[in-house]
């Protein structure tokens, strides 16, 4: 298998994920504005509180959504911007080791390998007409 097309999936795989997380981190900024019934009551917030962490999250989202579509561009932006949420998901995940053990296991390995396509293929320009 050449190394392009490796390449191209790792990058692929990079996008996808990057625009699934930006989807259901627009839902969730959305309905944590709304001060949706889904999310728990009674919750402590370290820093402000649910609509404030709402309006961040769309926002996040929405840059994600924007570098999704940047890397299937193949643009250095969406790279950049995949990487940088990709990060701070992965922080996320780790410090949500306590209260979703699996599931914050498993995010943080999806983050890592999202970082890995994008910063050891995401620089190619790939040829889709050979």
């Amino acid at each position: 298998m050449d190394d392009d097309i490796k390449g191209a999936g790792w990058v692929m795989f990079a996008g996808v994920m990057i625009f699934i997380v930006a989807t259901l981190n627009v839902i969730w900024g959305i309905a944590a504005i709304d001060n949706a019934n889904f999310f728990l009551e009674d919750q402590r917030f370290i820093i402000s509180d649910l609509n404030t962490w709402g309006w961040i999250i769309l926002i996040v989202g929405i840059l994600q959504f924007i570098a999704a579509f940047s890397i299937w561009a193949g643009g250095g932006f969406g790279r950049w911007i995949g990487v940088l949420t990709a990060g701070i998901g992965a922080i996320g995940a780790l410090l949500s080791i306590p209260g979703y053990p699996f599931w914050s296991l498993a995010i943080f390995a999806i983050d890592v390998l999202v970082i890995y396509g994008l910063l050891a293929y995401g620089g190619q320009r790939f040829d889709r007409t050979a």
